[in-house]
């Protein structure tokens, strides 16, 4: 009998952690998701300051020199 309730419960154990695991891919999906978002935003913000801007502003400015 102590060998079934063992089993059972390293069954449970595992199907917890596969559970835990599941939520925590997901939970990663949803930030990258977001993240890449962000990105984006960022991105078009950029792109239109960049449209704004007077002719010769704005671009890459070499500070090697």
């Amino acid at each position: 009998m102590s060998d079934t309730l063992a089993i059972a419960q390293s069954f449970a154990a595992m199907q917890a952690s596969a559970t835990q695991q599941a939520l925590q891919t997901e939970m990663l999906r949803q930030q990258a998701a977001s993240d890449q978002a962000v990105v984006t935003l960022l991105q078009q913000s950029a792109d239109q300051m960049q449209a704004t801007l007077p002719p010769g502003q704005g671009q890459s400015v070499d500070v090697t020199v």
